[in-house]
């Protein structure tokens, strides 16, 4: 596989505070289980492989921690914190 075409694969979209909240919000009101969580994306101080941001989980179904994750693990692997 072509380098460039790795590194494509590999990067992650840069997006606001505020467009990940929406991306994550709609994400999560998509599953049955997991409407209806409240949650709060917060600025991490910038690491060498760009983790920037993470998410805090706050009222939420116990049975839906694990989709909860999973949906926001997928939004992290694919937006990066914009400048």
């Amino acid at each position: 596989m072509d380098i460039a075409v790795l590194e494509q694969l590999l990067s992650r979209t840069p997006a606001t505070l505020d467009q990940i909240t929406v991306r994550i919000s709609r994400a999560l009101e998509r599953h049955p289980l997991c409407r209806g969580i409240r949650f709060e994306v917060v600025e991490t101080p910038r690491r060498t492989n760009g983790g920037n941001w993470t998410v805090s989980l706050h009222a939420f179904n116990p049975d839906a921690i694990s989709e909860a994750s999973e949906i926001v693990a997928d939004i992290q692997d694919a937006y990066d914190l914009a400048a």
